[in-house]
């Protein structure tokens, strides 16, 4: 049955076995609290710009609330395996089911978005666009591979990265996580080149070049299916869907809360959009009503009826995934949970649009998008062309670039590929305020000591 072989304690790197009180899944979500990938993320914008007057999610928030998200779908759905499928269950997965599914998936929902380079998803257009635009200088130093790893960067693909791979001067297997964990956060577990758009599972990518072989690891511990061996394509892992639901659920709803604080959306708007979608999920909507007729607080009223939609979806995901299970399974769904729902309601989809029309093109929001686009790609220009320059031909200008490089991103020993991804590294890992201020340096628009 492969309810028992989806999951493993395996980990990445040098890890001896340990008499802790913690499984090793509750090991997962401290190491990642404690991390400095996970840290950074308190200065990564997720939509609004940071900082301001007004406290909006950054994408630590983010992280933290798809994280407890994530906890009740895991705890629901490791109930259902266990109360539905106890005779196919050997005893070590009837232990994980009741008492573990939950912390995999809460730590999965932690680091889903450490991969993520600052300034949101302008952030990695502009690390692809950068290649892109310098092909005819650049292309030629790349393989086939590689190559489509760096013009399709992604963030996704980036987590695991920043998860798993050895810097210089540090540790073996890079945060160390469980294989469990690891494969609950690749949305897409293919290769660059297998990208195609329409199929779920590969509308990204999973995975760079460099981490072929942890990635083959992972599959092969969690028992991944394989779709194609080359260009490498497995199916997804049937935690992931519960990440995404719960990823989904969130930036859905508190971007319009976060909206509705900054005055972008109105209070009526907000509690209308809100308000359908309680309606058609709930029974009993007029205890909602009821308490709102209490509430006089705006902000109030909206974080009250943001937690009531949140709920509603939750336990909406939990149904779905239960209809599906077979088909998650076997491999075969092809559309997101939070899709599927959006097919008999359209509630939800009347949010996300007009999320995209209110908040997402809000002048702000295109401001940050815009600058945070040109800040990433000056940086990348500052710091490739000498990278890919030999240590014998590099001029004074060269020399000086590479002094502002940590020595855990240099590797002169490695291919271009390699010395090209350590300069990535440095710029995605940025926060939003470092990348701008390192920007402002190396272009002079900001001289002089600052400590």
């Amino acid at each position: 049955m492969i309810l028992n072989s989806l999951f493993t304690h395996q980990r990445t790197g040098n890890h001896p076995a340990t008499s802790a009180s913690r499984t090793d899944f509750q090991r997962d979500f401290d190491r990642i609290i404690f991390s400095a990938s996970f840290r950074r993320l308190q200065n990564k914008t997720q939509v609004f710009p940071l900082p301001g007057s007004v406290f909006v999610h950054n994408r630590l928030t983010h992280s933290l609330e798809v994280s407890s998200v994530g906890r009740s779908l895991g705890s629901a759905m490791g109930d259902f395996i266990f109360n539905n499928f106890k005779g196919d269950l050997d005893d070590n997965a009837q232990n994980f089911y009741q008492h573990n599914l939950h912390n995999v998936i809460a730590a999965a929902c932690l680091c889903h978005d450490v991969g993520n380079p600052a300034f949101g998803h302008s952030g990695e257009d502009a690390i692809a666009s950068y290649f892109e635009k310098n092909e005819k200088d650049l292309k030629g130093k790349f393989n086939e591979k590689e190559w489509a790893d760096l013009v399709n960067f992604e963030g996704n693909a980036n987590a695991i990265r920043v998860l798993t791979h050895q810097q210089t001067g540090k540790d073996e297997g890079g945060t160390q996580l469980t294989y469990t964990t690891l494969a609950s956060i690749a949305k897409y577990p293919c290769e660059a080149i297998a990208k195609k758009k329409g199929v779920i599972h590969r509308k990204k990518f999973g995975f760079f070049q460099n981490e072929k072989e942890t990635f083959l690891n992972i599959a092969k511990s969690v028992d991944l299916k394989q779709e194609s061996e080359d260009p490498t394509i497995f199916k997804r892992h049937p935690f992931v869907w519960l990440v995404e639901a719960a990823d989904d659920i969130c930036y859905n709803i508190i971007d319009m809360e976060d909206a509705h604080r900054l005055g972008i959306v109105s209070t009526s708007d907000c509690e209308n959009l809100f308000l359908e979608l309680i309606k058609s999920e709930d029974g009993n909507a007029k205890r909602v009503e009821d308490k709102l007729a209490i509430l006089t607080n705006a902000n109030e009223r909206i974080s009250y009826l943001r937690a009531k939609v949140i709920n509603a979806l939750i336990n909406k995901s939990i149904q779905i995934y239960q209809d599906c299970f077979i088909d998650i399974l076997d491999g075969t769904l092809d559309k997101a949970l939070l899709d599927i729902f959006k097919i008999d309601n359209p509630s939800l989809q009347e949010i996300e649009n007009f999320s995209i029309d209110k908040i997402y093109n809000h002048k702000n929001v295109i401001e940050i998008e815009n600058a945070g686009y040109n800040v990433m790609y000056e940086l990348l220009d500052h710091f490739i062309p000498s990278i890919l320059t030999s240590k014998e031909e590099r001029k004074s200008y060269d020399k000086m670039a590479l002094k502002l490089l940590p020595k855990q991103f240099l590797y002169e020993d490695g291919s271009d590929y390699q010395k090209v991804l350590g300069v990535i590294d440095f710029v995605s890992g940025m926060t939003d305020n470092f990348a701008t201020d390192l920007y402002r340096k190396i272009k002079g628009i900001d001289i002089g000591m600052t400590m």
